[in-house]
């Protein structure tokens, strides 16, 4: 991963194809909602491209003046819509399985972006003995194999805006990107505050041995004799 680096920060643009990623797949059944459409401005859209993101959505909102609960177009301070009204919608319509929100999913699983790759590549035919029910894949990566998802990443599934090749390994190459960002969004600030700390730090450091050896020198490098006193 190209943010794995000290000092390197993430890939917005593969950020922006993630989101696309995101909105075209993941969004049918999974959740996202501790994430704004204010939160993509300076991260992946500009202000006017989240405005028109937002207002694409349908929003429940109210109650009005008449205690009438209204959908009106989305703004820049909702947060993702969920695509079920609640758990047991999304169980209901998912054969028992409930997909899970992924705004923290790569800080959630071992392996981070690693596992959330492998797993959305991973998928194969059953090995001999292993009976899988009905609305069940196998995915070794998931653990104990049966998984209820099915794979969702194929060879030009979508199209990107940019025109990168959407090979399946792109694709979840992106959405694990920018899965990485909803979990960690300070993650390119902190990063930054870690080399401002580290250049500060550096200069007192400095400043202060300085100090130190400059104040301490004539302490240190004193020498006590006796002399003994003389008869008058």
């Amino acid at each position: 991963w190209s943010h794995k680096g000290y000092f390197d920060s993430l890939d917005h643009a593969s950020i922006r194809r993630g989101y696309e990623v995101y909105k075209q797949v993941c969004a049918a059944c999974h959740s996202l909602r501790f994430i704004a459409y204010r939160n993509l401005i300076g991260v992946s859209h500009t202000e006017d491209e989240a405005k028109a993101e937002a207002e694409e959505q349908l929003i429940l909102d109210g109650p009005d003046e008449t205690g009438n609960m209204f959908k009106r177009p989305g703004k820049l301070s909702d947060y993702f819509p969920s695509p079920y009204a609640n758990e047991e919608a999304a169980r209901a319509a998912n054969n028992g399985a409930y997909p899970p929100d992924l705004s923290y999913i790569t800080s959630a699983r071992h392996g981070g972006e690693d596992y959330v790759f492998a797993l959305l590549t991973g998928y194969c035919d059953p090995p001999a003995g292993i009976v899988l029910r009905e609305g069940q894949y196998y995915n070794p990566y998931f653990p104990g194999g049966a998984i209820g998802m099915a794979q969702a990443l194929y060879n030009e599934i979508i199209e990107y805006t940019d025109g990168t090749p959407a090979t399946q390994s792109q694709l979840a190459k992106d959405i694990c990107t920018f899965l990485k960002w909803t979990a960690e969004p300070e993650h390119d600030t902190r990063k930054k505050m870690c080399i401002k700390v580290l250049l500060i730090g550096g200069i007192l450091i400095a400043m202060t041995t300085y100090w130190k050896r400059h104040k301490w020198i004539t302490i240190k490098t004193r020498k006590v004799f006796y002399k003994p006193p003389t008869e008058k």
